[in-house]
């Protein structure tokens, strides 16, 4: 599942509109456009390395997946989003330590 939300390199693929790059203190953010121009997802490197928190969103503006590194490795809670169910992703070590499904009424899904 989280090879299907490879952050950044999927996103540069695209011919335009080009992404935009801000420095913010020692970090770049880097955010990443649909054709019409509305926002793919966004994120922060640090010394080329993707760091902090990257966020995805569908071509509605609704938030599709939020993930977290740390100098280019998976860490913490990963949170995926569907019409029915949210799926959260425990990283340890870059690998998935944990994974829980929850549906819409709150209730944990079976994994």
């Amino acid at each position: 599942m989280a090879a299907i939300f490879t952050f950044g390199a999927a996103a540069m693929a695209q011919k335009s509109p080009e992404p935009k790059f801000e420095k913010e203190g020692d970090l770049i953010k880097g955010t990443f456009y649909y054709e019409d121009g509305s926002v793919k997802q966004e994120g922060t490197y640090k010394d080329g390395k993707l760091h902090g928190k990257w966020v995805a969103y569908d071509t509605n503006g609704k938030k599709q997946s939020m993930a977290n590194y740390t100098e280019g490795e998976k860490t913490g809670k990963w949170f995926f989003w569907s019409s029915d169910k949210l799926t959260e992703v425990d990283y340890n070590n870059n690998q998935i330590a944990g994974v829980n499904t929850w549906k819409s009424d709150g209730t944990l899904a079976e994994n």
